[in-house]
């Protein structure tokens, strides 16, 4: 396939993503998706991964998400159809199918991605779940879903099934604890872990300042 027409099918991922997403309140928008696209092409570039792939797989990584959709099944037929009919070609299709339905989190007990490309695209999905982005999208998700940003008496889950991580049962300080502070022993790629480092460190620092400020000590 030519570069142009490559550019062309991401052009039209875009406008798609951007229809379906553009005024989500959960973190999730397009915003999101930019952020995890650029990732995406940065960590693509160093470890030699399919670049279109990669990139058409980030722009639609959420046009099927069970959160956003109140009928997911319906969402994700859509999404194929678009693909099918993009021009993308029927590998190309596939291959972003799959690493759509397989890079979601879902409490950490899914199976490592298959090839490459899905483990770069969930890298950069997950490094956009941590650090300063990561905390404020935490916030902006609680806040969507209705829950208290934290409450001493509903400790974090331990081992969470798919069911329970999405059960809502949790408070926004204690997603830190399901999920965020996990991220950085799950990337996939050594220029991901660099990256993870950092933001890491940074979630670390801000819940330490969070515990002292909730106990009036700063």
């Amino acid at each position: 396939m030519k570069a142009a027409q490559e550019r062309a099918i991401l052009d039209e991922a875009e406008s798609f993503i951007k229809t379906k997403l553009g005024k989500d309140s959960s973190g999730h928008d397009w915003w999101h998706i930019y952020r995890v696209t650029q990732t995406a092409k940065t960590i693509a570039a160093q470890e030699r991964a399919d670049l279109f792939v990669c990139e058409l797989a980030s722009l639609l990584h959420d046009a099927a998400d069970e959160k956003l959709n109140a009928d997911p099944a319906a969402a994700e037929r859509e999404l194929r159809e678009w693909l099918e009919a993009s021009g993308a070609g029927a590998e190309s299709t596939a291959h972003v199918l799959e690493i759509i339905a397989t890079m979601s989190f879902k409490g950490g007990q899914r199976p490592p991605m298959r090839t490459l490309e899905g483990q770069v695209v969930q890298d950069a999905d997950r490094l956009d779940a941590i650090g300063a982005v990561g905390i404020s999208r935490v916030f902006a998700y609680s806040g969507w879903k209705g829950r208290p940003i934290h409450d001493p008496s509903m400790p974090p889950r331990e081992r969470l099934t798919a069911e329970e991580y999405r059960s809502g049962n949790d408070t926004a300080i204690n997603h830190f604890y399901e999920k965020l502070l996990k991220l950085k022993e799950l990337m996939n790629t050594g220029y991901a872990r660099q990256l993870a480092e950092e933001r890491h460190r940074f979630m670390e620092q801000f819940l330490e300042q969070f515990y002292l400020e909730w106990e009036g000590k700063r």
